[in-house]
């Protein structure tokens, strides 16, 4: 595997992944559970559903690293698998935080507006 030949990512703090499809595989799969929970017409689900899927069949179909990391278009896929992380740690906070909802109170007069 392409992953193993590699002696550092050159980025300092991010060491070089071992087995980055696996790794893709699991939080790609935790990202689209955690939209399941939104409604299907919220943005924020649509969009990154799109995305993550799109990048979820590249991970799927592509096994070498260097070809995946080509497709995704994103950097080294040590970069990619951090990207995902953050990802799955924000959906689960889109969950609880809900932006889909009406605001509970009304916004004071020109707060949307700018300049004012």
């Amino acid at each position: 595997m392409a992953g193993l030949l590699k002696k550092t990512t050159g980025l300092v703090g991010l060491a070089v992944s071992h087995n980055p499809h696996e790794r893709l595989r699991i939080l790609y799969s935790k990202i689209l559970a955690s939209l399941q929970t939104m409604p299907q017409d919220a943005a924020y689900r649509k969009y990154t559903e799109q995305l993550v899927s799109e990048r979820f069949n590249h991970v799927k179909a592509e096994a070498d690293v260097e070809t995946l990391e080509k497709k995704i278009n994103c950097g080294q896929i040590e970069e990619v698998i951090f990207q995902a992380e953050c990802e799955l740690a924000l959906s689960r906070k889109m969950s609880e935080w809900k932006p889909w909802e009406p605001l509970t109170e009304e916004p004071p007069p020109n707060q949307w507006k700018w300049p004012v």
